[in-house]
């Protein structure tokens, strides 16, 4: 079983940054794909970004690139996103989760982590 525990989320000006973080415990974090995943209020939640187990690979949604960053360090078992240039349409409730393979992909994941508000103010 895996654990997964969000931190670094709050209220931002548009404009500014935050970078969030992932504590994995349980499983072997080293194998699995990591991603992030966001919902807004009465919106169903979307694939932010992904990594493959290595580090070496990652993945974007068009909304993301260029201002986000997700990276990982297997020897901590974290995953972290870095947010950039944040806008308003970027608050959200934003979810870990972890993958049972080590490729990446926008679906298909087995755990989630509890989430962390992200709200940026215009």
């Amino acid at each position: 079983q895996v654990q997964l525990v969000e931190s670094g989320g709050g209220l931002v000006q548009a404009g500014g940054s935050l970078r969030l973080s992932c504590a994995a415990s349980g499983g072997t974090f080293s194998r699995r794909a990591m991603g992030w995943f966001r919902q807004a209020p009465g919106k169903e939640r979307k694939f932010v970004a992904g990594i493959n187990s290595s580090g070496g690979s990652t993945y974007y949604a068009d909304s993301a690139k260029g201002r986000f960053t997700i990276s990982r360090d297997n020897a901590k078992n974290t995953v972290a996103l870095q947010m950039n240039s944040l806008k308003p349409e970027d608050t959200a409730v934003y979810y870990c989760a972890a993958r049972g393979s080590t490729y990446v992909l926008t679906y298909d994941y087995d755990y989630w982590g509890q989430g962390t508000q992200v709200t940026v103010s215009s």
